[in-house]
């Protein structure tokens, strides 16, 4: 029986940086992966192939030139599924690369097979050429989630499908229903959308996303429909049904019928704990699959077990999981681990993108903080009618007593990566003022951080000098007229 400092279950970003971050302070580590390649359900079947599929379509279907040469525009007249197959098998073999020479280049064992604990201190993988076990005096455990599949659904992997499935389609339906309008629904929604799929959403609440800012939302409703695309909202699935070999019928709770060639069903997810056996170290998992911790240091009930990713729940991103990994690992050697700023950026990769940092203006009303907005539209930027964007939003969100920045919200083009941009400034405390006397490349669609602070400036009242500035500020006036006269 093989030891190890540490075992990680998982590759995924909270594995392979917790088996990193223990390589470089010296530790043994043993990476378990229940696939027959390193990456995780990130990298094979989550975020990276979600993201590839976007960037295909996009190019393909030339979705972000239609703004000048209309909605009929195509780069690709006939897309297929193998053309988006194949651009996906390309990406995911160049990240599988670069993940096994992370591992090898750290020493970082890595074992292919499904991990059960046998006690608190070792654990049995089931690999191909049968059973091994291995112990350690520290396990992190980060098997990440995998697609919530109730038994009333009919999932045949043809037409009724989850997230997971849909990645390996055969063919492209002309019509889609999505169930499910959390971030994984909407983004493939919109993405079908963008190959003239005819799309329903079909959303049990009375509205999508509920953690963004509610202007955000409304404008990425009215583009969503603007597309063509129908929400059901305040809407429950009865039953679920394929009548015919190339239709599926979805009945509503209100009587309701929506028809369409496909189904998705992508209405939450669940931690892949049920193949752990975490009852025999003592631990359990919630109804979800997901595993109770510590947020500060990720421990678990018992201390030399730690959990991260996905399948603690929220936040559930791949960039916060990475985080939790490293501190998860340097907690489990007492090795200083400073914890990330307080404010972190989602990224929803529809289309349009989404992004969103700090408070929304319904938590800012919440809070009682006197605030003000200031708005920027990406067609008012040089670069946004370079680009021929029509649509595209920038929200800002000051304090008015400390001009604080509090929050951004932003929908268009590029969302993702502006993002950043605040997120410094926000966690640095900065106020209005940076993005009102800084100056910004021109012409870029950053720029609509000056415009948006410049649409809050107009509207917050001006602050009378004290007397002391005022005297100082006369002095220094009178020196430069000086200076003037007898320069």
């Amino acid at each position: 029986m093989q030891a190890y400092d540490l075992i990680v279950i998982g590759s995924g970003p909270a594995g392979r940086r917790a088996a990193v971050q223990a390589a470089k302070l010296k530790k043994s580590v043993l990476v378990i992966e229940k696939g027959r390649r390193v990456g995780g359900v990130c990298v094979h079947t989550g975020t990276i192939p979600s993201k590839t599929l976007r960037e295909t379509v996009l190019n393909l279907s030339g979705w972000r030139e239609r703004g000048f040469y209309g909605r009929a525009h195509r780069n690709k007249q006939s897309i297929t599924a193998e053309d988006l197959r194949r651009r996906l098998a390309i990406t995911l073999d160049h990240e599988v690369e670069i993940l096994e020479h992370q591992f090898a280049r750290n020493s970082v064992n890595w074992v292919s097979g499904e991990a059960r604990f046998i006690d608190p201190l070792h654990i049995e993988v089931a690999t191909d050429t049968g059973p091994q076990r291995f112990t350690a005096g520290r396990f992190i455990i980060a098997v990440g989630t995998e697609p919530y599949r109730p038994a009333n659904i009919p999932f045949d992997g043809e037409a009724i499908l989850d997230p997971d499935e849909i990645l390996d389609l055969k063919r492209l339906p002309r019509s889609l229903t999505v169930i499910g309008a959390g971030v994984i629904g909407i983004e493939y929604a919109t993405i079908f959308s963008a190959l003239d799929v005819k799309v329903t959403v079909i959303e049990p609440a009375d509205t999508l996303l509920p953690f963004i800012d509610r202007e955000l939302v409304d404008e990425f409703i009215h583009d969503m429909r603007d597309r063509g695309m129908s929400l059901r909202l305040q809407s429950k699935v009865k039953r679920v049904t394929r009548p015919a070999h190339d239709a599926c019928l979805v009945e509503l709770e209100d009587s309701r019928q929506v028809w369409s060639e496909m189904v998705l069903f992508a209405a939450g997810r669940k931690g892949a704990t049920e193949s752990l056996e975490l009852e025999n170290c003592g631990l359990s998992a919630d109804d979800r699959g997901k595993i109770e911790v510590d947020r500060a240091t990720f421990r678990t009930r018992l201390p030399h077990i730690f959990a991260v990713g996905d399948v603690i729940g929220f936040p559930s991103l791949a960039s916060t999981s990475m985080e939790q990994g490293r501190i998860a690992a340097c907690n489990a050697f007492d090795a200083p681990a400073q914890a990330p700023p307080e404010f972190f950026p989602y990224g929803i990769y529809s289309v349009p993108e989404m992004s969103t940092i700090g408070m929304t203006e319904e938590q800012v009303r919440q809070k009682h903080i006197p605030y003000e907005c200031g708005v920027a539209r990406f067609r008012e930027t040089a670069r946004g009618q370079i680009m021929g964007l029509n649509a595209g939003f920038m929200k800002m969100i000051f304090a008015l007593e400390t001009r604080r920045l509090l929050g951004v919200h932003i929908v268009g083009e590029g969302a993702t990566e502006l993002i950043h941009i605040g997120q410094a400034v926000l966690n640095l405390g900065g106020t209005l003022d940076y993005f009102v006397e800084n100056t910004f490349n021109y012409p870029t669609l950053a720029e609509a951080y000056k415009i948006a602070a410049l649409d809050a400036w107009n509207r917050i009242p001006r602050k009378q000098p004290s007397a002391a500035a005022h005297d100082d500020a006369m002095a220094a006036l009178g020196r430069f007229g000086k200076a003037a006269r007898t320069g």
